[in-house]
């Protein structure tokens, strides 16, 4: 089967969520099993959690192959080259913010197709975009990105709004995802080029 130039970001996007996810448990001495468990739930967990909570069952990595074929690349690659992936840091951001994008899109339109209130297609959209992220981290006991100060969120939120703004107009749909997901990318790599944060909140 042909790929349509949107699924073959995705693939790449989920393909770079699992090297996240990887890395994060070899960084943490995680065995074989570990490493594979935390690579699907870092490049599907967001998706998985949102498809829950619609009903859409069974969810969607269960049925789609070339979403766990790339993971298990991805563990793979990550396990063999470990030493070189973790200097490829500027390029999984790049493309950790890339999926960020993509997930965030591809949860809007779930929830736009499932006929529900633009707020919660908006935050089905986050929630594909993050969540898995979120899981990584509680896992392997670091402080969530998700809830720091560091421009994560919001990036998903800004775009998901432009989406979902552009989407009752007239622009064609592949602009207007073009254009959301390169502001997204955009907001994301920028927050850790010029170290954007939001204040901390003390007690």
């Amino acid at each position: 089967m042909q790929l349509t130039f949107i699924q073959v970001l995705e693939l790449l996007g989920i393909f770079a969520f699992a090297i996240s996810g990887a890395t994060a448990a070899i960084n943490k001495s995680y065995d074989v099993i570990g490493l594979l468990a935390l690579a699907f739930i870092t490049s599907v967990g967001g998706g998985t959690i949102r498809d829950l909570l619609t009903g859409a069952t069974p969810v969607a990595w269960i049925t789609d192959e070339r979403s766990n074929i790339a993971i298990i690349i991805a563990a793979i690659i990550t396990a063999l080259f470990f030493s070189y992936v973790k200097k490829l840091n500027r390029w999984l951001n790049t493309f950790d913010a890339i999926g960020l994008g993509l997930f965030t899109i591809t949860g809007i339109n779930k929830g736009v197709a499932g006929g529900f209130p633009m707020p919660v297609c908006l935050l089905l959209g986050v929630i594909t975009g993050t969540f898995g992220g979120l899981l990584r981290d509680v896992i392997t006991g670091e402080h969530p990105i998700l809830f720091t100060r560091e421009i994560y969120a919001v990036a998903s939120i800004a775009g998901g709004v432009l989406y979902l703004i552009g989407i009752h107009t007239n622009i064609p749909r592949d602009i207007i995802l073009s254009v959301t997901v390169a502001v997204i990318v955009t907001i994301r790599l920028l927050s850790l080029r010029y170290n954007w944060q939001f204040p901390r909140l003390k007690a």
